[in-house]
């Protein structure tokens, strides 16, 4: 394999996806570029490498970044696309680990092509009955869930334009979040004629928030903690007052059907309304001050845990990005509830978690940080931190994880605590580590090689080749 120096760039998927996130046809980006329509239809069908003029030219234009940009391998689409051919349906053709590498650095296209059908293959799998007993035609197995963080993992989880409007609304508004609560709460009432009530239980019912559009009112739950309030608050003022950024970003998503655009279209009132509470410069300037100390964090902008944990997800502006991290929202069974993927995962998409990962005792110290740093089969080592919060009323904790590789551990204080590495995995049917005594199954990748004379510690002996 040539040095990641020599190799030709070839770009085109990735060129084709930012000519329409711009809305341009090919002629439009030619002009722009200064290039030929037929040689920019060359790069696009990857017919032609990029040059270094090339590359220039198009961050000078587009204010293009390009490490996003010109990343080698997408890493977590090669890390899906290896877990795919391990699957028991396919595995017998052993595709080499070069070639999924190829696919996903290459034809980053045809790698989403390939996960999404293997994503409806597996809901498939999951509800046979159902699919039967009503009949393939109609029958929806793709998930909108799936399709909005696949949308905001390619956007890096940040969106330029509605973290700049929101951030210059903040502005007008104060610093303090008391004092923000009540500029937004007078803002709402003086603008845009609602008003923002705290009601009983008993008038909400089953619900935390609900807004009347006909008395123009928005009802809280007295039962909301203060950040909580504070957030919707702060949502309902990103709807009214940033309606313009939210909508061409909406629009910019081209999400595929009614249920899925409605979903994008909270994902970005949430954002907007986290980028007001917790402005980009200064959280971003507070965040690598402190190095990443949630307590801190939290403290000053008044929110809760898992709301600054999704704002350190988002800063990637460039001159002043954040250190990559990955989220993972995980309930005491260890399902991942909520994912965002950043530069590098760990954990498998299709799988569990590790059961040595020491994340998990988070929920045996509710309130607490628990960090560890831990590395995978294949030598990729990454730090990571989990606290366990108490959510609403009458649900389980859930466990907050972030984490980032472990080259960026120095700028993070939680670094300076876990000096121990910790062997994992991805999940105990996909790990491949013969001496683990931990795992609950054998991996499906190798074959089963018990014998009758010798047990070994670790269940599940299989063949290492």
């Amino acid at each position: 394999m040539a040095p990641a120096g020599d190799r030709k760039l070839y770009l085109g998927p990735r060129l084709r996806l930012l000519r329409r996130e711009l809305g341009l046809n090919q002629t439009q980006m030619a002009e722009e570029l200064g290039v030929s329509p037929s040689y920019l239809n060359h790069l696009e069908r990857n017919q032609r490498p990029f040059t270094a003029q090339m590359l220039l030219r198009l961050a000078d234009t587009y204010d293009v970044d390009m490490r996003g940009f010109v990343a080698a391998a997408n890493e977590a689409s090669s890390s899906d696309l290896h877990e795919i051919f391990a699957d028991a349906l396919v595995r017998d053709i052993g595709v080499p680990r070069q070639e999924v590498l190829e696919v996903a650095e290459n034809y980053p296209g045809v790698a989403e092509a390939v996960t999404r059908l293997y994503r409806a293959l597996a809901d498939l799998r999951q509800v046979p009955d159902r699919v039967e007993s009503a009949g393939l035609a109609g029958t929806r197995v793709a998930s909108p869930l799936a399709w909005l963080r696949d949308w905001l993992d390619g956007r890096r989880n940040h969106f330029a334009d509605l973290d700049a409007a929101a951030e210059a609304l903040s502005g007008t508004l104060g610093d303090e979040s008391d004092a923000l609560r009540e500029a937004m709460v007078r803002r709402l009432r003086e603008e845009h004629g609602i008003t923002v009530r705290i009601v009983g239980r008993e008038v909400l019912a089953d619900a935390l928030r609900h807004y009347d559009y006909h008395r123009r009112r928005l009802m809280l739950a007295e039962t909301l903690p203060a950040s909580a309030r504070l957030f919707e608050i702060a949502t309902r003022l990103a709807i009214e007052d940033l309606s313009a950024p939210l909508a061409a970003a909406t629009a910019a998503a081209d999400a595929p059907d009614t249920e899925t655009r409605v979903l994008a279209q909270q994902a970005l009132a949430n954002y907007a309304a986290a980028a007001i509470v917790m402005p980009y410069g200064r959280f971003h300037a507070a965040a690598e001050a402190s190095r990443y100390d949630m307590d801190l964090l939290t403290a000053r902008f008044g929110v809760s845990y898992e709301q600054a944990a999704h704002r350190l997800t988002t800063l990637d502006r460039p001159g002043a990005r954040g250190v990559p991290l990955f989220l993972l929202k995980l309930d005491v069974a260890g399902n991942v509830a909520k994912r965002f993927s950043g530069d590098a995962m760990p954990l498998a998409r299709f799988g569990g978690g590790c059961p040595r990962w020491r994340i998990h005792r988070a929920f045996r110290r509710l309130g607490e940080t628990v960090t560890d740093r831990v590395e995978m089969p294949d030598g990729a080592s990454y730090l990571t931190w989990a606290c366990a919060v108490v959510r609403d009323e009458g649900r389980e904790p859930a466990a907050i994880v972030l984490g980032c590789e472990a080259k960026h551990a120095g700028r993070i204080g939680y670094g300076d605590l876990t000096p121990r590495v910790t062997p994992i995995g991805p999940a105990c049917h996909l790990c491949e580590r013969i001496d683990c005594t931990d795992r609950s199954l054998p991996p499906i990748t190798r074959s089963l090689d018990f014998s009758p004379a010798r047990k070994a510690r670790a269940p599940y002996a299989f063949r290492a080749i």
